[in-house]
């Protein structure tokens, strides 16, 4: 069963759920399947167990991976990129029984106890009773889960969207404060208050984030840790471990491992590839 298969197109030509059901899937995408603007009548917990999901939001984007899965709520819109073959399982919550917040995105640490329970629960033809029980212990385990958000979110001011793309559009290239302040039109005090304000973050916090983000969707893609470093922006592959390690608490080759959950993935620092 596809993302798909229960959205249909409404007045304004824009895909979105209506079944009142809350289903449970497993789909395999392959890398770079887009699934377009749609949102489902009940809350969908997203994991994947091989591969990187984003997914964009007008707020945002977060990224479900083998350690983490995306919340998304009832009514909300979004879609979804595939990076790396993905092996998806979804989790529909009906809208009175969510055991997660309502109001946003949340990206979720995944321990082995829920990794192996939503693996389960979404296996085909699970007994009724069986998937019941199962449930009710993920539902639990969510309530009881610690966030782990890498998230990047939407800028709103015109000047602070400028300036985020152009340090996407490039990540290999240093950006200072200055050079953006005079290209957006802005004081550098300005962008930075514009930064804390938006973000509750600096510039070079900031900077870190979105090139982590970014290695982490070429990592799931392929790339080795040297080729994901290097193209985000880091000097050296030691520079791109730590920096990758302090943000996400594991090394980019064991994310690259679990990412792809392949045999013969790169070791945990990864220092040879390339």
């Amino acid at each position: 069963m596809s993302e798909n298969s229960h959205a249909w197109t409404g007045p304004a030509g824009e895909a979105h759920e209506t079944a009142p059901a809350a289903p449970v899937t497993i789909n395999e995408h392959p890398s770079g399947h887009f699934i377009d603007r749609h949102r489902h009548a009940y809350h969908q917990l997203l994991h994947v167990s091989e591969g990187v999901l984003a997914v964009r939001t007008a707020d945002g984007t977060w990224v479900a991976a083998r350690d983490r899965a995306v919340w998304t709520p009832a009514g909300l819109w979004h879609e979804h990129r595939v990076y790396g073959h993905s092996r998806v399982h979804t989790m529909g919550f009906p809208p009175g029984d969510a055991p997660l917040p309502v109001d946003a995105p949340t990206v979720v640490a995944v321990d082995g106890l829920l990794r192996e329970l939503l693996l389960v629960c979404t296996e085909p033809d699970l007994p009724a009773g069986e998937a019941r029980r199962l449930r009710a212990v993920v539902d639990d385990r969510l309530r009881r889960a610690h966030v782990r958000p890498l998230t990047l979110p939407a800028a709103q001011d015109p000047r602070l969207a400028e300036a985020c793309r152009l340090v996407t559009e490039d990540l290999g290239r240093p950006r200072t404060a200055a050079w953006l302040a005079r290209r957006v039109g802005a004081g550098e005090r300005t962008l930075a208050r514009l930064f804390r304000a938006e973000f509750g973050t600096t510039y070079p916090q900031w900077r870190t984030r979105v090139r982590v983000f970014h290695a982490m969707l070429r990592l799931a893609d392929g790339a080795t840790v040297t080729q994901a470093g290097r193209a985000c922006g880091w000097a050296t592959t030691s520079a791109f471990v730590d920096a990758f390690g302090r943000t996400m608490g594991q090394t980019p080759g064991a994310y690259r491992a679990a990412a792809s959950a392949a045999e013969g993935a790169e070791g945990p620092q990864g220092a040879g590839s390339g």
